[in-house]
C-alpha cells in the first residue's frame, strides 16, 4: 500500500509540482536565488546580530542547516544512486537550484505572517501563513498534523535507522542497542527548548559540516583525474544515456527528486518554522539567507557524498547495500578503515542535531492547534518510541513511510505557496526597491501591508527616522 501511494504521489504529482512551481517561482522572480547569491554572504554577515532573548538570523540558518544536513546527505544520496543510478545526482541538483527560489518565498512568507508569543519569542510557519494569509484554519491544522507526523515521527525513524545501521556496520553494535541509546538521549534533551537547541546547533553544525567537506575534498583530490568523467557519467545517466545504470531516465528523475527533497526540504514547509523564529528587519532578508541553506545542503554536501561514492570505484550497477554502508565503504576504500569510523561519527553528530530539530518542528506544529500540555507529553512519548522502532526496521519500510507523509505535506505547502505567490512578490519588490533607492538594510513598513493580517506586536508601525528613510526611498524610486 505504501509503495502504491508513493508511486501515485511522486511519479504523477510531485515531480510536476516541485520542478514546475520551482521554475515558475524562479522565472517570475527574475531568478531571485541567483540575483542575490553574491549578496547572500553580506546579508549572512548581518545575520549574527540579534535582540536579547531572540534568535539571530544566523542561528535560524544554522538550525535549519542542522535539520537539513543528516541522513539525507549521507544515506539518502547512497539510496538515490543505488536505485536511480548516477543520474539521480543531476536531478537532485536541479531540484535544489529551483528549490532555492521556493525556499526564499516560503521563508519570507513565514517571517511576514509570524506571531509573537507571550514569552516574547516568535512562532510561525506554513500553518500560520495558511491561516492568516489564506484564512483557511482547517488547512493549517491539516498541514500541522502532516508536519508533526512527517518530522516528529517519520523522519526521526529514518535518522534512527541510518545511525543504527552505520554503528552496526562500523563497530558491530546491535541496532537495538543503538536504538535504546538514542531513545534515552532524546528523552533527556527534548525538554531544553528552541533557544538551547539553537545555541548548540550554531556551534556544532559548522564544525561537523566543514569536517565532512574536508574529508570529501581529500577523497575527491585523491581521484582528481577521474572528476571530468564522473561528471559526464552523472549527466549522461540523468538523460538515460547509460542503460547499464538502474532504470534509466525515469528512475533517475524520481529518485533524484525524492531524495533531493528529503535532503534540502525546499518547499516542504519545514524550514519556514525556524525562519519565522529569527529577528530580522525585513522578511525577504531571511528568505535570502534560508535559500543559501538549500545550496549548502545539496549543491555542496550532497555533491560531496555523491563524488565520494562514484570516485571510489566501490559502486557497481545493481549492487545491494544499505544506504549509509555504501558511503562508509566508499570512504574506507580510499583512506582506509578509519574512514568508516569517521563517517559513522560524523553521521552520529548530524543525526543528533537533526533528531532534535525534527522534534522541535513537530512540537511547533502541535502548538498551532492546542495549548494543552498532555498532547505534548504524548507526542514526546511517540517520538522516543519511533526512534526505537526506526532503528530496528528495514530500509524499505522506513523510507516508504517517510516518503508518503513527506509527499502529502509537500503537496499542501506547494499549493499554498502558489496561492500566496503574489504576496511573496510584493515582499521581494519592496526589498528590491529599497536597495535600488540606496537603503543599505531594507526595513518592512507595515503600512504598506495594511490589507494583510499581520501581527502588530511583530511589525509595529515605524515612526521617526526609520519611517523617514523608508518614505524617502519610496519617493526616490
Amino acid at each position: 500500500m505504501l509503495d502504491i501511494l508513493n508511486d501515485l504521489i511522486w511519479s504523477k504529482l510531485l515531480i510536476v509540482m516541485l520542478i514546475g512551481l520551482g521554475l515558475y517561482f524562479t522565472i517570475a522572480s527574475r531568478f531571485v536565488q541567483f540575483r542575490y547569491f553574491g549578496s547572500m554572504f553580506r546579508i549572512f554577515g548581518e545575520a549574527f546580530t540579534r535582540q536579547p532573548g531572540q534568535l539571530s538570523s544566523f542561528q535560524a540558518l544554522m538550525l535549519s542547516v542542522a535539520g537539513r544536513v543528516g541522513a539525507g546527505n549521507i544515506a539518502g544520496v547512497s539510496v538515490a544512486i543505488m536505485l536511480g543510478g548516477p543520474g539521480a545526482v543531476f536531478w537532485m541538483w536541479m531540484v535544489a537550484l529551483v528549490g532555492m527560489a521556493t525556499s526564499y518565498f516560503e521563508c519570507s512568507l513565514a517571517q511576514l505572517y509570524k506571531r509573537r508569543e507571550p514569552d516574547g519569542g516568535y512562532r510561525g510557519g506554513p500553518a500560520f501563513y495558511i491561516e492568516h494569509g489564506l484564512r483557511q484554519r482547517w488547512l493549517g491544522i491539516l498541514v500541522s498534523l502532516l508536519l508533526l507526523v512527517t518530522f516528529g515521527l517519520g523522519f526521526n525513524a529514518v535518522q534512527s535507522y541510518t545511525v543504527a545501521s552505520s554503528l552496526h556496520d562500523t563497530f558491530g553494535v546491535p541496532t537495538l542497542v543503538s536504538g535504546v541509546a538514542l531513545m534515552v538521549v532524546m528523552g533527556l534533551i527534548i525538554f531544553g527548548g528552541i533557544r538551547r537547541i539553537a545555541s548548540f546547533a550554531d556551534v556544532m553544525v559548522p564544525v561537523m559540516a566543514l569536517s565532512y567537506i574536508a574529508m570529501a575534498i581529500y577523497v575527491i583530490g585523491s581521484n582528481a583525474g577521474q572528476i571530468p568523467e564522473t561528471f559526464s557519467l552523472i549527466v549522461r545517466s540523468a538523460f538515460g544515456l547509460e542503460p547499464a545504470f538502474a532504470g534509466g531516465i525515469g528512475a533517475a528523475i524520481i529518485m533524484g527528486v525524492k531524495r533531493g527533497l528529503f535532503s534540502n526540504e525546499a518547499g516542504l514547509g519545514s524550514a519556514p518554522n525556524v525562519a519565522a523564529v529569527a529577528e530580522v528587519k525585513h522578511p525577504a532578508a531571511q528568505g535570502i539567507v534560508q535559500s543559501l541553506s538549500v545550496f549548502i545542503d545539496t549543491i555542496v554536501i550532497c555533491s560531496c557524498t555523491a563524488l565520494i561514492i562514484l570516485l571510489s570505484g566501490v559502486y557497481q550497477p545493481g549492487m545491494e547495500q544499505a544506504g549509509v554502508v555504501l558511503t562508509q565503504t566508499a570512504v574506507a576504500a580510499v583512506v582506509g578503515e578509519w574512514g568508516r569510523v569517521f563517517v559513522s561519527l560524523a553521521l552520529l553528530l548530524f543525526v543528533f542535531t537533526t533528531l532534535i530539530y525534527n522534534y522541535y518542528l513537530g512540537e511547533n506544529a502541535l502548538g498551532f492547534f492546542t495549548a494543552k500540555r498532555w498532547p505534548v507529553q504524548l507526542y514526546r512519548l511517540l517520538v522516543v518510541a519511533l526512534v526505537l522502532w526506526g532503528s530496528i526496521q528495514d530500509l524499505g519500510t522506513v523510507f516508504a513511510f517517510a516518503d508518503l507523509t513527506m509527499g502529502l505535506l509537500a503537496i499542501c505547502n506547494l499549493v499554498t505557496l502558489a496561492l500566496l505567490f503574489k504576496v511573496g512578490l510584493r515582499l521581494m519588490r519592496d526589498y528590491d526597491n529599497q536597495l535600488k533607492a540606496g537603503v543599505e538594510s531594507p526595513v518592512l513598513d507595515p503600512r504598506d501591508y495594511a490589507d494583510l493580517d499581520l501581527d502588530p506586536a511583530v511589525w509595529p508601525t515605524k515612526t521617526g527616522e526609520e519611517a523617514r528613510i523608508i518614505g524617502s526611498a519610496a519617493v526616490q524610486h
